[in-house]
């Protein structure tokens, strides 16, 4: 009887052993990047993208998260993904104006009134034609998420109006735009991988840099940046984008769990980077940061007017109006 027993349980633990091996056997495992910390924005994003994509494939897919990029930069994950070598990212707006020149339209300073309006405009007509151009260099755009509002810290001097840039040492994301427009401001604006930053800063290379309030925080950049100024002179949008060898792997039912997976990953991104715009920048303030709350808009805009004009042309002043005629 004893013998028969342990047979039982031999065979039972094999049945379940087998079980197992043959759910894992079917559940297909895809990587996805992101640029910053888990505690970020794109962190909490990439967090509810692999729960949804879990629950709404019935554990058919596993998403692996790889924060602080931890799989490359983001210029590097967009061609990652482009050569399939990379399955997802979570990418910001940083990068793209670079590879699709169009995106470079989001980089022009003050462009946007608040994020509110910013969200109007990426959920509308207008973006939804934007997320199709990612299709140009063999991407995959999924949904729209939020970096966040971008704002100036530097460990000089309070920034109140665009006299007071004159001069700074900046690092500015790789956006030949935003180098335009800063550099125009009198400011020594240079690019610099994002990894890096915190190092550039601490050893005195820049003076500042400007970033969301979500990013500084978790990037403890308080400990080197003296200054914050809520300027938000630019939106920074992210988007969840997918390889298309990866995409054209999904089946149909799949391909709509994933994209209901992305705009739930991207609601929450814009959840945490609008809740640091109030807590983190009192965590901030509580951490010895002196803050600027605002700036002279129409002085930085005045001073910006021929960097501006230049765009107007590049981009064509009808997009730029109905951009800005969003509400």
């Amino acid at each position: 009887m004893l013998s028969r027993l342990r047979v039982a349980a031999v065979v039972v633990g094999f049945s379940s052993a087998w079980t197992i091996a043959q759910a894992e056997a079917h559940e297909r495992v895809l990587r996805f990047g992101y640029l910053f910390a888990q505690t970020s924005q794109l962190g909490a994003g990439a967090e509810r993208f692999a729960a949804e994509v879990a629950k709404r494939t019935g554990g058919g897919y596993r998403v692996e998260l790889y924060p602080n990029g931890s799989v490359g930069g983001e210029v590097e994950m967009a061609e990652e993904l482009r050569l399939g070598h990379l399955d997802l990212a979570f990418i910001t707006s940083a990068p793209f104006s670079s590879i699709i020149p169009e995106f470079g339209v989001f980089d022009i300073p003050f462009l946007f009134r608040d994020a509110r309006h910013a969200h109007a405009v990426f959920d509308g007509a207008i973006g939804q034609d934007y997320l199709r151009k990612f299709q140009q260099k063999g991407l995959v755009a999924l949904a729209w998420g939020e970096n966040g509002m971008r704002h100036i810290t530097n460990s000089k001097r309070a920034v109140t109006g665009p006299e007071d840039l004159r001069g700074l040492s900046m690092r500015v994301p790789q956006s030949d735009i935003m180098l335009a427009g800063f550099r125009s401001l009198g400011v020594k604006a240079e690019p610099l991988a994002f990894p890096a930053l915190y190092g550039a800063l601490q050893s005195g290379q820049f003076d500042g840099q400007e970033n969301p309030i979500s990013v500084i925080a978790a990037s403890r950049f308080e400990k080197v940046q003296k200054h914050l100024t809520l300027s938000g002179h630019v939106y920074s949008w992210a988007v969840v984008v997918m390889s298309r060898a990866a995409w054209e792997g999904l089946s149909a039912a799949d391909q709509k769990a994933f994209t209901e997976a992305a705009r739930a990953a991207g609601q929450v991104s814009r959840e945490v980077a609008g809740r640091a715009e109030t807590e983190g920048v009192d965590a901030l303030r509580s951490s010895g940061m002196s803050v600027v709350a605002g700036i002279d808009r129409a002085a930085f805009e005045q001073s910006l007017q021929a960097t501006t004009a230049e765009f107007s042309a590049r981009f064509g002043a009808e997009t730029l109006r109905q951009i800005k005629a969003v509400r």
